[in-house]
């Protein structure tokens, strides 16, 4: 995979963050490893879009890797440091640091100002050299119900250690977001912190609602006599049922809203809302009653509902 993340992604240096938003959501969803068992190279094209999601989606660290101060990995690009710049130096570090000569290896010069420098900050590290790295990060993939999705929850994953590691889902997190548990991730080098655990999150569908956004879709099924009478029913939402009034005459695929019960994300007062598609549905059995009763209101009642669909349609 490449280590530009435009390209991991598939993407120009011009994209905007809503266009790198949609094009990791698509290609997670694809590639994640558990969808292709039987490919060997799925995790390594799974990791790559995610850390090249992980550098684009913050504008501070993209512009960093556009300023080349960090490469396609997130990982900071060495100062580069030639013979010439260091000519001058008080120290002269290349000319006598532990008595090189003028043909010493620069190889070595600059290998000894890598260990001068860390001796200088404080560091140390196993092998004398000051080396300290973070952990690298550690990449796990969570199932969750959608309404634990919405409304937030708590719950485990395994680890192939066979360990177990909370999680903490958000009000409102989304499918194919990916979550961050800082320093849950594999040990530092030399010292060094910890890595982060990243939790791709898939969000189950659900038999009754649907997401927009942060509004709720839900189709609701209503009776001949509500549609042409109108009245009070009960509507499902994610925080339960609740009282809805059908206006009279209404008609299927008319979208009543609920104002403030979709969904709150974590941190935020404002919810959306719930859209109420409605969909007229006849009795099951037929009522010999109301059969004669609209046979005959269709003698004296002349009313065509498609007539302007035809007309739109130039027929």
């Amino acid at each position: 995979m490449p280590n530009d993340p435009y390209e991991a992604l598939g993407l120009s240096k011009s994209a905007t963050a809503e266009e790198i938003k949609k094009a990791y959501r698509k290609l997670v969803r694809t590639s994640h490893p558990d969808l292709h068992p039987d490919d060997p190279e799925a995790e390594a094209r799974f990791k790559a879009i995610s850390t090249a999601y992980e550098i684009l989606k913050d504008p501070e660290t993209r512009a960093r890797y556009d300023a080349g101060e960090i490469d396609g990995l997130g990982a900071e690009r060495p100062q580069r440091e030639y013979y010439r710049d260091f000519a001058d130096r008080s120290d002269n570090a290349y000319q006598y640091r532990r008595g090189f000569g003028p043909d010493a290896d620069p190889a070595d010069i600059f290998a000894e100002i890598l260990r001068d420098r860390a001796r200088r900050s404080g560091q140390s590290g196993p092998s004398g050299g000051g080396f300290a790295a973070a952990g690298p990060d550690a990449r796990y993939s969570l199932e969750v119900p959608f309404l634990d999705a919405v409304r937030g929850a708590e719950t485990r994953i395994t680890l192939p250690d066979g360990s177990n590691l909370a999680v903490k889902i958000p009000k409102g997190t989304e499918d194919g977001q990916t979550l961050r548990l800082r320093g849950k991730g594999h040990p530092g080098f030399g010292g060094g912190p910890a890595g982060d655990a990243l939790i791709t999150v898939f969000v189950r569908p659900h038999p009754v609602f649907r997401r927009e956004g942060n509004d709720i879709l839900v189709t609701l099924p209503i009776t001949i006599d509500e549609a042409v009478l109108g009245g009070k029913v009960t509507a499902p939402t994610i925080d339960g049922p609740v009282g809805l009034t059908i206006p009279k005459g209404a008609s299927s695929g008319r979208v009543l809203r609920l104002r403030g019960r979709g969904v709150a994300r974590a941190g935020s007062k404002a919810a959306g809302d719930q859209r109420v598609e409605l969909k007229i549905v006849a009795p099951p059995d037929q009522d010999k009653a109301l059969g004669d009763f609209l046979t005959e209101w269709r003698k004296t009642h002349a009313f065509d509902p498609r007539a302007d669909l035809m007309k739109g349609a130039g027929i």
